[in-house]
């Protein structure tokens, strides 16, 4: 927990002068608690013994104003801890959120999207009480216990030695309870991850779903996590519950001693009524602190396994260390020189080398496997080389800011995404919209003329994953996508797959004039689609076995001809 609370530290000391108003209300919250025993012994004493008339109203007035006082502290504490905690876990959700998105793709693929869709969410909304009400109300709490122990230590200090005594009985079980909670904690958030990546795959692929009539599959997987979530919880609440009655039946047998004992000092005339009465009071108002704490601490556990969750990925560090050089020019030459890539233990790329200039266009084709992706894995930095080099415009592909070099190439995949923004946002997706130029490349990508046909044409609002176009308009959104940004390296893989013969060819005659002074790569699949290519490479596993035109390889390429069969 000191770890925890260490991590935090940079961030909470930033609210010094909120916090400052928080200690005020806490200050009045504890003043006004232990005034609330006190005014017991003038009530008991004065008023209903003494019978004095004047405690007839002065009695009511000040419990009123004690009251008061207490409801404005704590009101001022609570504001005040609510504003410190919404907004640093505000501000932890947005680094949570950075730091994932700039890790590199290898940690992407190895953590599920509802792993870290938890961690954002979930464990984010768990971490709010560690960093906003803990520590207030740990202050309080325990200033609120030392006031009364004082208080009761000023009225008899013999029968608080017998009050007391059980404090020990309740430390023990409050930090075994806590060490299972916070094992308990961990698990439960992992479960909870489990649940959220269940319910990100039946969204996303609920057309598979459907069209296979796997509903009632679909849920017996859901309804396994969702349980095992809840018998999680439940050993939790089981373990949590236990502290408030394990602490109210110790509370209770002190205070039956304090009665027993009190009760004989009343009877001698060494203690007056309303003194008994005052201290009883106290001592059962230091129970309710007491046991305040013990919910705390659980809780805190629960907050701190979180935090380990969330301080985990932040303290990740990517494998794809950026370059120090601005890639201010188009991409006119690469090369590859005996490069070599591998994923964990497989080994993707051997010794590929090839280069390329500005105005080429280059065809990489093959079976399913064979390398063709991981070559643009390599261009775009989503990984780098294990071995070989790969230089742009001379210099090493490493050398270079990521953001730079991603900025002058252009990637449309055959799997499309659209974001639920507007069609031109969609095209002009990461830049300022310009509307000639989202027409511009509309048009380039056929698919000026179904954008104008749309309710708001290119200001209509896309629904999620493009649900209401179809797959052929998703790809020209894709597309136009790529014309928009005006990129010098235009990487298209599949990117035509999805449309009919007439809209392929259209697309393609205006892509051939539009990268005619571009860098081009092409993965395609239907090979009558790179018969324009200046060069075509045969991958087989994870090397060039052929190269050459489409006529070249056509005669004299055995692989190239498998391919086409």
């Amino acid at each position: 927990m000191k770890l925890t609370f260490k991590r935090y530290w940079p961030f909470l000391r930033e609210y010094k002068s909120h916090f400052l108003l928080v200690l005020l209300g806490i200050i009045l919250t504890v003043a006004a608690t232990t005034a609330t025993a006190h005014i017991m012994k003038p009530l008991m004493d004065e008023m209903f013994i003494s019978k004095d008339p004047n405690m007839l109203v002065i009695i009511p007035f000040s419990l009123i104003g004690i009251y008061i006082v207490k409801s404005v502290g704590r009101y001022i504490q609570a504001v005040y801890t609510n504003y410190v905690g919404l907004h640093i876990i505000s501000r932890l959700r947005e680094m949570l959120l950075e730091k994932i998105l700039y890790l590199d793709m290898e940690f992407l693929h190895a953590n599920r999207s509802g792993e870290l869709i938890s961690r954002v969410t979930n464990d984010i909304n768990r971490v709010q009480y560690f960093v906003s009400s803990m520590l207030p109300e740990l202050i309080r709490e325990s200033l609120t216990v030392v006031a009364l122990v004082g208080y009761v230590i000023y009225l008899d200090a013999s029968l608080s030695f017998y009050a007391f005594i059980v404090m020990p009985l309740i430390i023990y079980p409050l930090v075994r309870i806590a060490k299972r909670l916070k094992k308990l904690s961990h698990r439960s958030q992992e479960k909870n991850a489990d649940v959220v990546t269940r319910l990100t795959e039946v969204f996303n692929n609920n057309e598979v779903i459907k069209a296979n009539a796997t509903e009632r599959y679909e849920m017996r997987r859901f309804s396994k996590e969702n349980w095992n979530f809840f018998n999680i919880n439940m050993k939790s609440v089981y373990s949590s519950e236990l502290v408030s009655p394990l602490l109210e039946i110790i509370a209770a047998s002190g205070l039956a001693t304090i009665i027993y004992i009190g009760g004989q000092k009343v009877y001698s005339g060494n203690m007056s009524v309303g003194e008994f009465t005052a201290f009883l009071t106290a001592v059962g108002l230091v129970f309710q602190p007491i046991r305040r704490i013990g919910s705390i601490y659980g809780k805190i556990q629960d907050a701190v396994a979180a935090s380990e969750r969330i301080f985990d990925v932040l303290d990740t560090q990517t494998k794809i260390v950026d370059g120090y050089i601005k890639l201010n020019e188009d991409i006119y030459n690469i090369s590859l020189k005996s490069a070599a890539l591998s994923y964990a233990d497989k080994e993707a790329l051997k010794d590929i080398s090839f280069e390329l200039n500005s105005g080429e266009t280059i065809a990489l084709v093959g079976d399913s496997g064979g390398g063709k992706s991981s070559i643009i894995n390599l261009l775009m930095r989503f990984y780098d080389l294990s071995s070989g080099s790969l230089h742009v415009n001379g210099k090493n592909i490493k050398n270079y800011t990521q953001n730079s070099l991603r900025h002058h190439i252009a990637l449309v995949t055959q799997r499309v995404y659209i974001f639920q923004d507007s069609l031109a946002a969609n095209v002009a997706y990461g830049e300022e919209i310009d509307e000639a130029k989202v027409y511009e490349a509309l048009k380039h990508a056929d698919a000026l003329e179904f954008a104008e046909g749309l309710d708001k044409g290119i200001y209509t609002q896309m629904e999620e994953f493009g649900a209401n176009l179809s797959g052929g308009q998703r790809q020209r959104i894709a597309i136009a996508r790529a014309i928009y940004k005006h990129a010098s390296l235009l990487i298209l893989d599949e990117a035509t797959s999805a449309l009919d013969n007439a809209s392929e060819q259209r697309i393609q005659d205006a892509l051939e004039n539009y990268a005619k002074d571009k860098i081009t790569i092409i993965i395609a699949h239907r090979l009558d689609t790179i018969k324009h290519a200046d060069n075509i490479l045969v991958f087989q596993d994870g090397k060039i076995v052929d190269s050459g035109t489409y006529d070249e390889l056509l005669e004299n390429s055995i692989e190239f001809q498998k391919l086409l069969k």
